[in-house]
């Protein structure tokens, strides 16, 4: 019987000669990630084992980017725990604020994934990476360092759900819009505990950030993981990070599926005639056409984060923003999701641009997401926002509410003080 591509790579990491789904699995971790929330739970659980020294200092890797910079001596002090613990066991990977930038984005550009490595990490959108043909999922902060000191993970081999996109994408209409509408059919749970295999001649055509954008919320459906085949487009992203610039493509060890693979189930969208999406509260599955929505007004408009926080993201909005201005009801933030993006987007033009049109630019953070800080909603206030979670409470009060939507509609949305079709700029 044939291996689906996160069967085949789950396979590479063991001493099995052959996988089968629903089986518990020991393998081998490529990588193993933390940042300021959860590295110091994972760090207090490494202490108590006694352990002199980490399974490789150079597979670790920790990012401050939740509470930086520091909202308060608490988030201080949890980013000082990490600190001290990365310069203790030299660990290679150690990124501070000004060095860095949010970790899902920062670690494809320093060229720390490749494909089929097995990453895990002790944050939920671990599952990014598989964007460029890797196995990653989120995990708990113990079960993080238990991987710090064995450089193994015990786990079940997740089914695969295949999902093939049909059709032509209209304009203003891109990876967000496309696992929008999939969470909006399938639900929240509709891919419990599953690998989510995105394919088809859409995302065959579908650009390198876009693919980050859609495996990034794998998790809202209740995946396992998100997965998308490599091909020339994930070479070519590859081929332009600085520290591959000199190998070739055959360099990279890439898996594909058997074409008698399993799959638990396999769902085909003719997504020709999709309109932008919009992530209703409070759940990412309450989706409607942005057209449905636009008397929904707003206070904020957030453009940034993990899930659109890369340099296409901050072009689409900035092509919306250019000339005009945001209404005088709205606070409109960006937050670049690297140091690295941030000096694109001043070389670009864009931070001209969107200084102009009234937004506050930050420093790449996860605050606003998971209102922590830099954006916070006060009792009552409606936010849009390119982020991945609009769960009551989500950005700050209880009362609030969060619509989410890509780039473009977000910028849009900005400009007219309610939600927007971007075509109505």
């Amino acid at each position: 019987m044939g291996l689906t591509i996160t069967e085949k790579i789950l396979l590479a990491h063991t001493n099995k000669r052959t996988i089968l789904a629903g089986e518990f699995i020991d393998a081998r971790v490529d990588l193993a990630l933390a940042n300021d929330i959860t590295a110091p739970l994972a760090i207090k659980k490494f202490r108590a084992s006694r352990v002199k020294k980490v399974f490789d200092r150079e597979k670790i890797v920790l990012v401050l980017d939740h509470f930086t910079p520091n909202k308060d001596a608490q988030s201080a002090r949890q980013c000082q725990l990490v600190e001290d613990f990365a310069r203790e066991f030299k660990i290679k990977h150690f990124y501070p604020l000004g060095k860095g930038g949010i970790e899902h984005v920062l670690l494809p550009e320093l060229g720390l994934i490749t494909p089929g490595k097995l990453i895990v990490g002790a944050d939920s959108h671990t599952c990014t990476y598989g964007a460029l043909g890797a196995f990653s999922t989120g995990m708990g902060s113990t079960d993080l360092a238990s991987a710090w000191i064995t450089g193994r993970v015990w786990l079940r081999v997740p089914e695969s759900i295949k999902f093939i996109y049909r059709g032509k994408l209209k304009k203003w209409v891109g990876g967000k819009d496309l696992i929008l509408h999939t969470i909006g059919d399938i639900g929240v749970s509709g891919a419990l505990y599953k690998a989510m295999e995105f394919s088809g001649p859409v995302i065959k055509n579908l650009p390198i950030d876009d693919r980050f954008t859609m495996c990034n919320m794998a998790i809202e459906a209740g995946g396992k993981s998100g997965i998308i085949e490599p091909d020339e487009i994930t070479f070519a992203y590859l081929k332009q990070v600085s520290r591959f610039k000199s190998l070739k493509v055959k360099k990279f060890k890439s898996f594909k599926n058997d074409k008698d693979a399993k799959y638990s189930d396999i769902r085909e969208y003719d997504v020709s005639k999709l309109e932008p999406q919009v992530a209703c509260p409070h759940l990412p599955s309450n989706v409607k056409p942005v057209n449905k929505l636009k008397k929904v007004k707003i206070n904020q408009s957030v453009i940034g984060s993990c899930t659109n926080g890369r340099i296409s993201d901050l072009i689409s909005a900035a092509r919306i923003l250019k000339g005009k201005k945001a209404n005088s009801r709205v606070r409109l933030i960006v937050f670049p999701g690297t140091q690295r993006i941030y000096q694109k987007a001043i070389k670009q033009g864009l931070v001209d641009i969107f200084v102009k049109a009234g937004a506050a630019l930050c420093p790449p953070t996860c605050g606003p997401c998971l209102g922590g800080h830099m954006g916070v909603l006060g009792e009552g206030e409606v936010a849009i926002a390119t982020t991945n979670r609009n769960f009551r409470g989500r950005m700050g009060a209880l009362t609030s509410k969060v619509y989410l939507s890509n780039p473009a509609v977000a910028a849009a949305s900005a400009i007219k003080g309610r939600i927007t079709h971007p075509e109505e700029i």
